[in-house]
C-alpha cells in the first residue's frame, strides 16, 4: 500500500510547477463565494457587519490557502486527488450558500460545511503521506489535531446565538492561524521540526496569483452588475470608469512586478516552507481582504454617489486601497527586499483621506482613491525603470 501511494506526490518536473485543470475547477467555487460575501456587505455595510465581513475574509482565505498548500504536496492529476477537490467543492458550494445567513439562521450549517473542507482535506493528507513521507505525515498529524480543536469551536458557535457565536469563531480563526506560527506545537510532542514540507514555491506563487485574478474578476463582475442597475444615474459614467481603473491599477500593481519576484524568491529561497507562509500564507490575505472592500466601496459608489460620505463606507472606499498597497508592499520587501516608497505615499493619502469623508460626496472619495492609485503605479513604474537604466 505505501509504494502504491508514492505517486500520489507531486512530481518535480516543469509541468508541476504550473496550476492543473482540477485546481482551476475547485477555485470556481471561491467565484460564488466572494459575490456572495461582497453582494452581502454592500447591501448593509455597517461597522457591525463590516466586522463579520473580516471574520469571512479570514475564513475563506484560510481554507483555500490550506487547500492549495495540499495539492502543492499533491499531484491534483490523479484520481484520488481529484476527488478530493470535488468532494471539498460540494462542501465550498454549502458554505457560500449558508454565507449570507451564517450569524442568523444557517450558521451551524456554515460551521459544518467549513469543518467538513479542512477536516476531511487533512485527513486525506494524512492517509497520502502515511507510509510515503514521514516527515510530512508528522506534521499533518499535528495540523489535523489542531484542526479538530478549531472545528469544535466552529460547531460549538454554530449551535449559540449570535454574540456567543461570533466570539466562538474569532477563537476558532485564532487557533488555526497561530497554530503555524507555533509550528503545530503539541504537548509532549513539541513543535513540527522547520521545513518538513516539500514545497513548490513556483507553484504557490501561481496559485496565488491565480486567486488575485478571481477577485479581480469578482470585483468586474458585482461592480458592472451594479452599474447596469443605475445607469440612469448621470454620475454613473464617471464612478464606473473610476472603478474600472481602479481595479486595472491594481492588476498592474500586483502583476506587473511583484508577482514574479514573490515567485522567484518562493522558488529559489533555502527555506521555501517559511518564506511561503510569509509571502503567501499570511501575505496575501490584505492583498485579498484589500480588493474584496475595494468592490463592495466601488459598488456603493456607485449606487450613492451624490451622497456625503460615511467612515463606515470610507472603510471600504479608502481601506480597501490602504490594505491592497500594505499587502504587495509586504510582498514586495520581502521578495527583493526594497521598500517600496512609492506605497507607503499612497496608503498616506488615503489614510489622509479620511479627514474628508464626512464633507465629501461619495463619487469625490471614489476618485480619490482611484486617483492614489494611479499615483502609486506611475511612480514604481518610473523607479523601477530608472533602476533598471542604472543597472545596466
Amino acid at each position: 500500500m505505501a509504494e502504491s501511494k508514492h505517486h500520489w506526490l507531486r512530481k518535480d518536473d516543469k509541468d508541476s510547477t504550473k496550476a492543473s485543470f482540477p485546481e482551476l475547477f475547485f477555485d470556481l467555487v471561491f467565484v460564488f463565494a466572494l459575490i456572495q460575501l461582497s453582494e452581502t456587505l454592500a447591501s448593509d455595510f455597517s461597522f457591525g457587519i463590516a466586522a463579520e465581513a473580516v471574520l469571512f475574509i479570514f475564513a475563506l482565505w484560510w481554507v483555500w490557502i490550506h487547500t492549495t498548500w495540499v495539492t502543492n504536496l499533491l499531484d491534483a492529476e490523479i484520481e484520488p486527488v481529484r476527488i478530493l477537490l470535488f468532494v471539498l467543492m460540494f462542501f465550498g458550494v454549502v458554505l457560500a450558500i449558508a454565507l449570507p445567513k451564517a450569524f442568523a439562521d444557517l450558521g451551524l450549517v456554515f460551521a459544518l460545511a467549513y469543518s467538513g473542507m479542512q477536516l476531511s482535506r487533512s485527513l486525506f493528507a494524512l492517509y497520502a503521506f502515511r507510509g510515503t513521507d514521514d516527515e510530512s505525515y508528522r506534521t499533518f498529524q499535528r495540523i489535523t489535531l489542531w484542526l479538530i480543536l478549531s472545528c469544535a469551536f466552529w460547531i460549538a458557535g454554530g449551535l449559540m446565538e449570535r454574540e456567543t457565536r461570533v466570539i466562538l469563531w474569532i477563537a476558532a480563526l485564532a487557533i488555526e492561524y497561530i497554530a503555524p506560527l507555533l509550528r503545530y506545537w503539541l504537548p509532549g510532542l513539541g513543535r513540527a521540526p522547520e521545513e518538513t514540507l516539500d514545497v513548490n514555491g513556483e507553484h504557490l506563487a501561481e496559485r496565488c496569483a491565480l486567486f488575485v485574478i478571481i477577485a479581480l474578476g469578482e470585483t468586474i463582475l458585482t461592480t458592472g452588475k451594479t452599474a447596469s442597475s443605475h445607469f440612469d444615474s448621470a454620475m454613473t459614467p464617471l464612478v464606473l470608469t473610476c472603478a474600472f481603473l481602479s481595479t486595472v491599477l491594481m492588476w498592474w500593481l500586483y502583476f506587473h512586478d511583484g508577482q514574479e519576484r514573490a515567485a522567484d524568491k518562493a522558488e529559489e529561497d533555502a527555506e521555501p516552507q517559511a518564506t511561503g507562509h510569509q509571502l503567501f500564507t499570511y501575505g496575501h490575505l490584505p492583498i485579498v481582504a484589500g480588493i474584496i472592500l475595494t468592490a463592495v466601496g466601488e459598488d456603493f459608489s456607485l449606487a450613492h454617489p451624490l451622497e456625503k460620505g460615511g467612515y463606515n463606507h470610507a472603510i471600504a472606499v479608502l481601506g480597501g486601497p490602504v490594505l491592497y498597497l500594505a499587502g504587495t508592499l509586504w510582498m514586495k520587501t520581502i521578495s527583493s527586499r526594497m521598500m517600496p516608497w512609492s506605497h507607503c505615499a499612497g496608503i498616506a493619502i488615503l489614510m489622509a483621506g479620511f479627514v474628508i469623508v464626512p464633507f465629501t460626496a461619495n463619487f469625490l472619495i471614489q476618485i480619490l482613491a482611484s486617483l492614489t492609485l494611479l499615483m502609486v503605479a506611475i511612480w514604481e513604474y518610473l523607479a523601477l525603470k530608472n533602476l533598471r537604466r542604472d543597472a545596466a
